[in-house]
Formats: C-alpha cells, structure tokens, sequence
C-alpha cells in the first residue's frame, strides 16, 4: 500500500516521540547498566531506572519512565506550533518570535513533573540559552547560538523542519542551519542540518536507510561526515542491534566530545570543532541501517544504546517512521505514551502536514515567478 504524506508525517513525529519515551529512562548508562538494572535488554516502555526517582540524583525531580516523553519531544511540538504560526519555512528570527514566548509565556503540561509549567522550566541548560541570548540579551538570532555548549540539543528537535521540506534534503539542511543558529554553532548546528536533510530524505519515493544515509553524506560536513561515514562503514556488517552496540560506540568514539564516561564528561567536552561530532546522529543513523529500517528494531537498538539513549531514539524513531509511516509504529507503545504522557500525539502530525502542503504550494508559485523573471531577464524562451 502507497503511504500518503499524511501517513509519513504522523510515522515521523509519533515515531520520535516512543522513540523519545522508550529512551528516557535509561538515558545516561551504559548498556551494561541497563541489562544490570531490567535484567535484559530493554524491549518496551519500562519504568524509572530508580525507584525513588523524586529525591535519587541525578534524575531527580524528573520522572523519566512508564511512557513520559522528554524535552525531545516538547521542544519538536513546540516548533511545530511555530510552523502552525508562520505557515511558511522558519529563519532564525523565527526562533525569537514565536518559539521563545511560546518556551516562557505559555502553562503545558510536562509529563516528567506531572504538573502544568512553563516549557522553560522542564528544557535543559542548553536549551535556556535561547532564551537568556534572545530574550534578556537581545543577540542578533543567527549569532545567538555562538558560545553555547556545542550538543545535540538542537538537532533532538529538527524532524519538523525535514517534514516541512518533504523529499528535499538540500533545503531541510539550509532550513535546519538557519532555525538552528540562536541554539547552537559549530557540530551541533550542522548535525541540525543533517537530521533533518536525513527526515526529507526519507519521504523520497522509494527511500531506503541506505539511500537517507546517502543523501544525508551529500550534505554533511567536516567531523559530522567522517563520523556519519565511520558509524554507517561498521553498522552495515551487522543486522541484530545486540552485536552492534559495542562496535558502533567504538566507531564513534574518536569524534564524540564528552568521553567514555557520560556522565562524566572530559574537560575537552562539547566545544567548538570542525573535527568531531555529536553521537547521537551517526549512531541513530547506525542503528537505521542496522535495523533494516524497521521501527522497533532500529529505536531499541538506540535505545539499549544507553548514553544520550532518548535523543538518539528520537532521531532514529523519526526517520524509521517515515519509512514505515504510521502504521510502522507498534500501536501498543503509541498508544501508551500519549496515554501516560497526557499528551496528543497524532494533533501535531495532522497540524504539520497541512503546513506543508501550504509551503509547498508556495514555493511553487515563487519558483515560477522566479522562473518568469529570469527567462525575462535572460531573454529565455
């Protein structure tokens, strides 16, 4: 059965909110300690990796666990109701416009506190950033992400900008660089541009993990190429996530930042480079390839992972729920993080895929006003 864009969109945003949901408990370990603490590889939704979630460091006061989605998916939710604001492609003066008041004047509610708060309150450090640079320090937007601790933060959230430039990879990543410059500089803004390249990619008509991976190479520059090749190089020697997770860390490794020890990063960590990269990206696209672009193969492999578990799965999730659309996503893990996280899944996909139909007839009609223009100005027939 031919999947409709509609069917795509929601794969992509539902996708990468289990994927987000799935991660979240087991973000930060090893994969060791998480075969140690659920007794095997994780296979679904599981719960807190502590008990005593509310008071044990360093999770506290966040639930994370039983189908709560993280701040990956907030901040995607969030910059689609920008995109339902402007209903046009974003800049980075859209960032200080919309998703700024939209971060700090708006009550949601955030699953992991069980409670109504500001975005603002629930966004990491990284995250703040936006605001203190745009709203308390008035930076120009596209220089604002300069000094920022160099991440995946702005990548996590990029899908809807792939989705909006649908079977474009070229303009996703020119888009996501520009969306992405109040958040970040250097490799976490290029491995903005790459996810969502990789998200276009995958609406192509008869796109495959290896074609997404492919066309996200023809764009990606300095250490976020290299890495994306030397992950993707190891991933296809594989077909089961459980062989793959020892050697697609290694593989990265040479150009990941923080250090074997996440939590514990090196003093080297999270700055500027043109050598290295964030891991999350080649290693979800990693495990894409692994997975053979099935879902729930391809989002528990990032998820037992470990490390930055819920990002990766929510990079992997989106992809993998293009491929496969909606239907792609097991029912019974959608179902269950939108009834835990109180949240609705499917409002945002409808909502974005109308917008893209918006944007796209659009730039038809600038691409032939532009036509008409030069074939004036070139005396073309």
């Amino acid at each position: 059965m031919k999947l409709t864009l509609e069917d795509r969109v929601t794969g992509c945003l539902v996708g990468a909110a289990v994927g987000d949901a799935l991660g979240g408990p087991v973000e930060g370990w090893s994969p060791e300690q998480i075969t140690e603490r659920h007794g095997g590889r994780v296979r679904g939704i599981v719960g807190p990796f502590y008990e005593n979630w509310r008071t044990a460091r360093p999770i506290a006061p966040y639930h994370k666990g039983d189908g709560y989605v993280t701040d990956d998916t907030l901040m995607t939710h969030a910059l689609v109701r920008v995109y339902g604001t402007v209903r046009d492609h974003l800049d980075a003066y859209s960032v200080a416009d919309h998703l700024v008041p939209d971060l700090i004047g708006t009550p949601r509610w955030i699953p992991e506190l069980e409670a109504e708060a500001l975005p603002l309150q629930r966004i990491f450090l990284a995250e703040k950033w936006i605001v203190a640079r745009l709203h308390y320090g008035h930076v120009d937007p596209r220089e604002a992400g300069v000094g920022n601790i160099v991440n995946c933060g702005a990548a996590m959230y990029m899908a809807p900008v792939g989705v909006v430039n649908a079977g474009n990879p070229a303009a996703a990543y020119t888009e996501a660089l520009e969306v992405a410059a109040p958040h970040q500089s250097s490799y976490g803004r290029e491995a903005a541009g790459v996810f969502a390249a990789a998200v276009a990619a995958a609406f192509r008509p008869g796109a495959t993990p290896r074609s997404v991976v492919d066309d996200a190479l023809a764009l990606a520059k300095d250490g976020t190429r290299a890495a994306i090749e030397a992950v993707c190089e190891v991933a296809v020697k594989h077909d089961d996530f459980e062989s793959a997770l020892a050697p697609l860390r290694e593989a990265v490794a040479p150009f990941d930042t923080v250090g074997p020890e996440y939590r514990q990063p090196s003093l080297g960590a999270r700055r500027p480079s043109r050598l290295h990269s964030i891991e999350e990206l080649p290693v979800a696209l990693g495990m894409l390839l692994v997975g053979g672009g099935d879902f729930h193969d391809t989002v528990l492999g990032a998820v037992n992972y470990g490390r930055d578990c819920d990002s990766i799965a929510t990079m992997g999730g989106a992809i993998a729920g293009v491929l496969g659309g909606a239907a792609g996503v097991p029912a019974e893990w959608s179902e269950k993080v939108a009834r835990a996280s109180k949240l609705d899944l499917t409002t945002p996909a409808d909502e974005l895929a109308v917008v893209t139909r918006e944007v796209f007839d659009r730039d038809v009609i600038r691409r032939r006003e532009h036509e008409t223009a030069f074939a004036a100005l070139a005396d073309v027939s």
